[in-house]
């Protein structure tokens, strides 16, 4: 495992991605913050912290979802999936909705997560929000609102670690048969 970037330079694309997403906020409409768990729900969590902070006149609602059951590879993992809650407990109907992930990749996880929302919900807009933006798109997905933008080969993998889940802060690449 070899280090991408530091702890202060993932501080530095959470400040890209908090002003690039702070210059689009609506005024008017609704708004909430979904990350997908698990460091999705993190990252989310700090802009939800952020936006609080900056902009105190907005009202923002915040929840996590798991897409575990809305994967289209679950037949093809090996044993039982670990499913965890989805806490979203207001309406998304007519919301301006920030969804957030670590890690762009294949867009797959988007796609499930799109589906997911859509179970509670129609919001009025969907932007999504990645820390990471790795290329290797399989889907027709991009990212409205990108941290960092990183190549890497087709054999690696980008691993987000952050210190309220992983006790270190920084970005890692892996080889996929390190998984």
């Amino acid at each position: 495992m070899r280090k991408l970037l530091t702890a202060e330079q993932v501080e530095a694309a959470l400040d890209r991605l908090w002003e690039a997403v702070a210059g689009e906020l609506p005024s008017e409409t609704p708004i909430a913050v979904v990350g997908i768990r698990t460091r999705g729900h993190t990252l989310a969590e700090r802009i939800v912290r952020r936006l609080r902070e900056e902009r105190p006149d907005m009202s923002v609602e915040s929840g996590v979802l798991d897409i575990t059951f809305y994967r289209d590879d679950l037949s093809r993992r090996r044993g039982a999936p670990l499913v965890r809650a989805t806490e979203i407990d207001f309406d998304l109907d007519d919301v301006w909705l920030l969804l957030v992930d670590d890690v762009l990749q294949t867009g797959r996880s988007v796609r499930a997560a799109l589906d997911a929302l859509h179970d509670f919900g129609r919001p009025k807009v969907i932007r999504l929000a990645v820390l990471i933006d790795r290329g290797g798109r399989e889907l027709p997905i991009s990212a409205d609102f990108v941290g960092r933008k990183v190549e890497v080969s087709s054999g690696e993998l980008v691993r987000v670690r952050l210190l309220e889940n992983d006790d270190e802060e920084g970005v890692f690449i892996t080889e996929k048969q390190d998984r």
